[in-house]
């Protein structure tokens, strides 16, 4: 079942997911739009950007307009895509509200999963029951119910992927997760263009070595290497996901030396591109 809000330019939508349904979603050019979050009970499979993950609690997903997705095998228990548009609510413009932005999306780790443990998962289930609930009251109110629940569920999401992701003693400084935050909203806007730690030192008015020490100090990877994951990434989606050849690939992202640019793929992936888009994408793209 999916339920729709819809209001000059404002979407948001919520399906209830099911076995039925499940195949379509990632492949429905409907859902691709939109910023999505997805609750999966335990059980669960989903493959994210390449990645699989499994669920041993109810979990939410967090994926962004640009990312692929698949789930794989459902749990039994409630499970629900909700999904919206900018307009409705953009975490950029709203930061200082939920301050998920380099967390849950565009974190350092790539991770977009959060695992519900008591009493966060009755409460976030509480909340997707309340979405549920105005959509089927039809208040004048229901927009700024619904809102309010999104950001709620984005509140408590954010301080459970701090704590599950980067610790707590990190969790709790609050200068420490404003600077890995502000790092990886840096990296995703410039990877294209900036690939080195003083690139973006100079962005933070920071020495390279001073940037690199604190990922140290926080026990986190080196900026280096988040760095060259990010562009990796985007890599993956376009040598699978568009036609364009190795060397359009190299120079959309930055690389004036697509034999660079292939030697990093390899080395990092363990794949070239060929054999990458061969392995994942569809038989129509094998060449590059």
């Amino acid at each position: 079942m999916e339920r729709l809000f819809e209001l000059n330019y404002k979407k948001l939508g919520l399906v209830t997911v099911n076995n039925g349904n499940k195949p379509n979603l990632a492949d429905n050019i409907a859902y691709k739009p939109y910023i999505k979050i997805l609750l999966l009970p335990k059980d669960s499979t989903i493959t994210i950007d390449f990645h699989k993950y499994q669920t041993t609690h109810a979990s939410l997903f967090f994926i962004n307009i640009n990312q692929h997705f698949s789930i794989d095998k459902l749990g039994k228990g409630h499970s629900y895509l909700l999904y919206y548009n900018r307009d409705f609510y953009c975490i950029m413009i709203h930061d200082e509200e939920v301050a998920c932005d380099g967390l849950l999306f565009n974190n350092i780790h790539n991770h977009p999963m959060v695992n519900l443990l008591k009493p966060d998962d009755e409460k976030v289930h509480s909340l997707f029951e309340q979405i549920v609930e105005e959509f089927e009251l039809k208040d004048s109110s229901q927009e700024e119910m619904i809102r309010t629940c999104l950001k709620q569920i984005l509140l408590r999401s954010a301080r459970c992927w701090k704590k599950q992701q980067l610790g707590r003693e990190v969790s709790s400084q609050k200068d420490d997760v404003e600077f890995v935050r502000h790092f990886t909203r840096l990296v995703e806007m410039h990877f294209k263009t900036k690939h080195t730690v003083a690139d973006y030192a100079d962005l933070l008015h920071l020495a390279p070595k001073t940037v690199a020490h604190r990922f140290k100090r926080l026990g986190l990877d080196q900026p280096n290497d988040i760095i060259k994951e990010r562009i990796l990434l985007e890599a993956k989606r376009m040598i699978v996901y568009s036609s364009l050849t190795s060397k359009e690939i190299a120079y959309h992202l930055g690389y004036d030396d697509p034999a660079y640019f292939h030697r990093l793929f390899t080395s990092k992936t363990g794949e070239t591109p060929v054999g990458f888009r061969k392995k994942f994408g569809s038989p129509d793209r094998a060449s590059l």
